[in-house]
């Protein structure tokens, strides 16, 4: 494989409110309660110039819709009143991180603006504070640099797409993150994977940190000798992460092989023209091409000089250049792809028009063509797209955003942005860091160390790692420091695995509350009921107060009474069978070991 160099952006989202209002950070699944439209444009930064990518998404000319809940979208998330305050909580996790990574804090907090227009966010930028840099992480391949460590903005929430429109939901906009960034230390694809999982680990050690699917992600960067930095968004699988950086790697090498060869065939330039086919082509059997021209749209066509037999070269598993091509086009005018000479005659496209084609564009012996059906504006903003993609392939690899694939493979996004999208926020005050306020941060107890204080509390190995890094770790701290009788063990098999139990034993779902959990150790240690008869309360899904009373476990009295019913109901019958019918009529009612005592005794 190719020598790698390799960057990590880790965002974990924190369990507070919003960074910016009072709003709960909050991500919910039903209909929204309003909605509103808006158009986004792209405006000069504090440079003077216009960020390069937010150009390129303003260029789309999208209409961009927001759901809205009334419970946690305010008129900040709504870009109609300017923002808060930064959020202290959310300093604090940043502080904490700072210290556990012995950076170096800023004198002074101010928020920057930094400038995204493909409708993430209502205000047309993100908000991001830096709190502390130079930092160090430890890993087992050397020290890694972490040059930031930063308090921003959750963007909104995707819910569709396409060419016209892009909607998305505001109960995720403004859930504070915090973004810890590594240097370009990291060589291999299991380094990353290590780096990765070590800060994960200690982001989660945080109090402040959410918990559950989607609250971490992973940006990386990956660039090889003779390429460049290539930013992938959304390494949400850690188990993918080595594959997504091999698959890069491997994809920016065949590049800079296609920029070889097309600096050996001496060019140059990618100069074209786009030629209007939709007469040529007007009696076509594809149903594609049909399709278009029925709807009042055209195909468009551009020669690539001297490109012939690239464009279906595989660069990545099951993508070509002409792919790479293809994702421009869509990214910049919503078509829905493309048809390349290198695959043709294909989708009903025959050799007769293949022919037809390569006379209108005349087309060399080395020579390659692309074809777009669509609207006639959009073909041509595609093929626009498509011939800087082009000319970018006589540079080998493209500065781009691009956004990780489930199969290791990654689908053009963006441009990668310059200096130009960052500018200071004129609406939040600085926050100055001052000894006293970094020195009143406690540090927050790593994961690590938590598990190997639960193993010592008698956990086994699995159990302490659930408890650790579940987001009822605090909860199982406390009650054992308040359940004395009770083994940190079985407590920690209550409240980590009962609800997993119950829905695989019964296919019943169950969400008890904190006070239903404290409620239950309570009667256990206090022999009010029996631990056989947790599982049977839980599965009734109610508040735990309200059922409770039935599993009260007998007095030595009635035990002895119903015990000796059973006796007289089953006589001549030995001990063993004895116990069996004791066991399934009093299951719950009293602990199997003192049935089993009592039992003993009255038949000895």
């Amino acid at each position: 494989m190719e020598p790698i160099t390799c960057g990590l952006e880790i965002h974990q989202q924190l369990n507070t409110k919003k960074l910016f209002c009072e709003c709960e950070s909050l991500v919910q699944e039903k209909e929204p309660d309003f909605t509103i439209k808006r158009k986004l444009r792209a405006v000069v930064g504090e440079s003077g110039e216009i960020d390069v990518s937010a150009a390129q998404q303003a260029m789309k000319g999208k209409t961009y819709t927001y759901e809205c809940y009334d419970q946690n979208c305010c008129l900040i998330e709504l870009d109609e009143e300017p923002p808060r305050n930064i959020r202290l909580e959310a300093v604090n996790a940043a502080i904490q991180a700072g210290k556990l990574l012995d950076a170096r804090f800023v004198d002074e907090a101010q928020t920057m603006r930094k400038t995204v227009v493909d409708g993430s966010n209502t205000s047309g930028f993100q908000r991001t504070t830096l709190i502390a840099h130079n930092g160090k992480l430890l890993t087992k391949h050397g020290t890694v640099n972490i040059p930031t460590i930063i308090v921003e903005e959750d963007s909104a929430r995707l819910i569709k797409e396409d060419s016209e429109s892009t909607t998305f939901r505001l109960d995720r906009l403004g859930i504070p993150l915090l973004e810890i960034s590594t240097g370009p230390d990291i060589h291999t694809p299991e380094q990353a994977q290590e780096v990765a999982e070590q800060l994960g680990l200690l982001l989660r050690s945080s109090p402040y940190a959410k918990r559950g699917l989607g609250t971490i992600r992973q940006d990386v960067n990956v660039s090889i000798p003779g390429g460049t930095r290539v930013e992938i968004k959304g390494a949400q699988d850690l188990k993918m992460l080595p594959k997504l950086i091999e698959v890069e790697a491997s994809r920016q090498a065949k590049l800079l092989e296609i920029a070889s060869t097309l600096k050996k065939k001496g060019v140059k330039d990618v100069l074209c023209q786009i030629h209007d086919l939709t007469i040529a082509l007007k009696n076509t059997q594809s149903k594609i091409l049909l399709n278009a021209l029925t709807t009042g749209g055209a195909i468009l066509g551009i020669k690539l000089s001297s490109f012939k037999g690239l464009l279906g070269l595989e660069v990545a598993p099951g993508k070509r250049l002409g792919t790479e091509l293809s994702e421009h086009g869509k990214t910049a005018a919503g078509i829905g792809g493309l048809f390349h000479s290198d695959e043709l005659p294909n989708y009903g496209i025959t050799q007769q028009e293949v022919e037809l084609v390569i006379k209108h564009l005349d087309i060399g012996t080395n020579d390659a063509f692309i074809l777009v059906a669509d609207k006639k504006e959009k073909a041509e903003k595609a093929l626009y797209a498509v011939i800087a993609r082009a000319q970018d392939a006589l540079l080998g690899v493209p500065k781009e955003v691009r956004r990780a694939n489930e199969d290791g493979t990654t689908t053009f996004l963006r441009r990668m942005p310059g200096a130009a999208r960052m500018y200071p926020e004129t609406d939040c005050l600085p926050i100055s860091l001052t000894k006293e306020l970094i020195d009143s941060v406690d540090v927050p107890e790593l994961i690590e160390h938590k598990i190997g204080r639960y193993e010592k509390m008698g956990l086994a190995k699995d159990l302490a790692e659930l408890c650790a890094k579940s987001d009822k770790t605090e909860l199982f701290d406390e009650f054992v420091k308040s359940f004395k009788q009770l083994k940190p063990a079985y407590i920690a098999e209550v409240i980590l695995t009962s609800e997993r139990n119950i829905k695989r034993q019964f296919n019943i779902e169950i969400n008890p509350s904190n006070e239903d959990y404290c409620e239950l150790l309570l009667s256990v240690e206090h022999d009010k009921i029996s631990k056989e008869s947790v599982l049977d309360i839980l599965k009734e899904n109610k508040p735990i107060n309200t059922v409770i009373h039935k599993y009260h476990v007998l007095s030595d009295s009635q035990l002895q009474i119903e015990l000796k019913k059973i006796i007289d109901e089953n006589k001549g019958k030995p001990y063993n069978a004895l116990i069996g019918e004791a066991m399934k009529k009093l299951r719950g009612k009293a602990s199997g070991q003192k049935i089993a005592e009592m039992l003993k005794r009255l038949t000895s």
